[in-house]
């Protein structure tokens, strides 16, 4: 059982940066592949990011791709999305979700709001 918790999201001006932090819970979230999807209003949810439970591999969508960054930190049971030169257009709610290798994202965190202004 994993729960999960994000926080560091606000308000930026375009340009600016932000990290994310999902904090998890349970040892298993070392285990697991982590992920950062994302949903704009009136919009379906989107892929971001993913990375593997020892950070080996890491996957971003094209539209972010160059500005994101993600990590973890499996000792401090902790996701990271850092984020650059943000864009009007990453305005949305983020989610971080987490999944064991091979299966589906069946742990999903309530999710931080990402606002970007120009």
């Amino acid at each position: 059982q994993v729960q999960l918790v994000e926080s560091g999201g606000g308000l930026v001006q375009a340009g600016g940066s932000l990290r994310l932090s999902c904090a998890a819970s349970g040892r298993t979230f070392s285990t697991y592949t982590m992920g950062w999807f994302r949903q704009a209003a009136g919009k379906e949810r989107e892929f971001v990011a993913s990375i593997t439970w020892d950070a080996r591999s890491t996957n971003y969508a094209d539209s972010v791709k160059g500005r994101f960054a993600i990590s973890r930190d499996n000792a401090k049971n902790t996701g990271y999305l850092q984020m650059y030169s943000l864009k009007p257009e990453d305005t949305a709610v983020y989610y971080c979700a987490a999944g064991m290798p091979g299966f589906q994202y069946n742990y999903w965190g309530q999710g931080t709001q990402v606002t970007v202004s120009s």
